[in-house]
């Protein structure tokens, strides 16, 4: 799991332990430290494609096996366009995007062997467009991550691996309410039909759905998790 030491990615974890799963935990906050079956520890810089095969060698080293790939590393920007710079749009563009698709392509034999599972993180601002609160190369990202996730869904699925996508609307993490004021919190969450900001937990059960046997015939799904924000 990318992102895991970030609010998403925090929750999951827990979740995903709680089914007894073992999870291999990478993030650039985390301590590159040996820590053991349950969990393994890495820091990881999810646009270093040497990197990202050193993870998923270790993993492979240290357990014999890779199931599930769960990758929640991300960043936000902001808009409008005509104040982002290049620099700023490529990195939103590598840190969302292109890192989905080094880490699938790292991920791919190994998830073969296993009939495993890629999840992606996308968001509604892939699929309504976005705002300046994030910015435009993060809401191109993100729909690029959808498409990504149905291609691979297609290509993938004579291999048995499947392949599914979470769509969250606002989520009360650090990228959120860590980065908003109140008056922008306040819209956000009149925004959303269901009353209230969504849980880091509402993302981590669909993950684990997604990574459970339950969704053994789920693929190709872009997984709308925004309490009604976005109707599809």
């Amino acid at each position: 799991m990318t992102g895991a030491a970030g609010g998403l990615g925090r929750a999951a974890v827990a979740k995903l332990r709680e089914r007894g799963m073992r999870v291999f935990a990478a993030d650039r906050a985390l301590a590159d430290i040996p820590c053991g079956a349950p969990v393994g520890v890495m820091s990881l810089d999810v646009t270093d494609e040497a990197a990202i095969a050193v993870c998923i060698e270790r993993v492979l080293g240290e357990w014999g096996r890779l199931d599930h790939v769960v990758h929640l590393a991300g960043c936000a920007g902001a808009g409008p366009l005509t104040s982002v710079t290049r620099e700023e749009w490529q990195r939103v563009i590598d840190t969302n995007l292109t890192s989905a698709f080094l880490l699938a392509k790292a991920a791919y034999e190994a998830l073969k062997a296993t009939r495993g599972s890629l999840v992606l993180t996308a968001s509604t601002n892939g699929l309504n467009g976005g705002s300046a609160l994030s910015g435009p190369a993060y809401a191109v990202a993100k729909a690029g991550l959808i498409n990504l996730t149905r291609y691979l869904a297609k290509e993938w699925a004579p291999d048995g691996i499947r392949v599914n996508c979470l769509a969250p609307g606002p989520i009360d993490t650090p990228m959120v309410t860590g980065r908003f004021s109140s008056e922008v919190l306040t819209a956000l969450q009149a925004s959303v039909p269901l009353g209230r900001i969504g849980d880091p937990k509402d993302v981590a059960h669909a993950i684990d759905y997604l990574t459970s046997p339950a969704a053994s015939f789920v693929t190709g799904t872009v997984m709308n998790l925004s309490g009604g924000m976005l109707l599809d």
